[in-house]
């Protein structure tokens, strides 16, 4: 097999990042992390487990993400986010990729979502291929600063799951949707132009909650798929009014710090 430098992005993650590299480790002949500021036990933790770290304010979600691939040993790199880990099944995938002589310049993984300790299997929320293994002389993640994806030209689908643990449960699936997601969201789109009118708000959340609760099955998940359509429906409202908000309240835009997205 290929050697492979496994890299992570962190901002006070020591709650996830023990698990996230030691599932790296099973296929990684070297770890980085980028840091962006923790202030708990984040680089101890990851300086424990053998990774690198490289102390990097964050810089927007691709950006930050091409930093530890541009340092790296190896050219073949696997990017997780702290929350994420690799499977059993993913490892074995991983391992018999014959990586120097493959015409693929990526690879998808299938990653399940979960809500606490609840795998959720609708919304939309799964299979959710993402590409986490790439070859970086040949690719690397868009220069977006929110929900950067690996730009390929040749991935391949492995028939793998990750784990995904972005919510320990329905309190956070909540406060980040209405909180720092729907914020992150609404600066990008005021950065890039994007104007919202009165009507936004009210459409774009309509419309997020009918696609996951209808469209994509949301109907057959029970409670949390009420929940998590009732939480796309509430971010996308939030972020077109707080958009909104930017356009008709001077003294909340100048009030905005712009340069951090995070």
């Amino acid at each position: 097999m290929a050697a492979i430098t496994g890299v992570v992005i962190t901002l006070n993650e020591a709650d996830n990042i023990d698990a996230c590299l030691t599932s790296l480790n099973r296929v990684c002949d070297e770890l980085i992390v980028i840091d962006s500021g923790s202030h708990d036990d984040t680089v101890a933790r990851a300086e424990a487990l053998g990774a690198s770290v490289i102390h990097q304010p964050y810089l927007g979600d691709g950006p930050q993400k091409n930093v530890g691939p541009r340092t790296a040993t190896h050219h073949w790199i696997l990017s997780l986010d702290a929350d994420e880990r690799l499977t059993e099944e993913a490892v074995i995938a991983i391992e018999t990729l014959n990586l120097e002589s493959d015409k693929h310049d990526a690879y998808a993984l299938r990653r399940r979502n979960f809500i606490g300790s609840r795998w959720v299997q609708r919304c939309g929320w799964y299979p959710d291929y993402c590409i986490r293994l790439f070859d970086r002389d040949r690719t690397g993640f868009s220069e977006s600063r929110q929900h950067a994806s690996v730009q390929a030209k040749a991935p391949q689908r492995l028939d793998a799951d990750l784990e995904h643990y972005s919510f320990a449960n329905l309190g956070e699936l909540f406060s980040k949707a209405s909180g720092r997601f729907s914020n992150r969201a609404a600066k990008i789109m005021y950065l890039k132009g994007k104007r919202a009118n009165a009507l936004s708000p009210a459409l774009h959340g309509a419309n997020a909650f009918v696609r996951k609760y209808l469209f994509q099955a949301g109907f057959l998940a029970g409670s949390d798929g009420v929940s998590v359509a009732l939480s796309a429906g509430i971010n996308a409202y939030l972020k077109y009014a707080k958009l909104l908000e930017f356009q008709r309240d001077a003294q909340v835009l100048n009030a905005e710090d712009f340069d951090r997205v995070w």
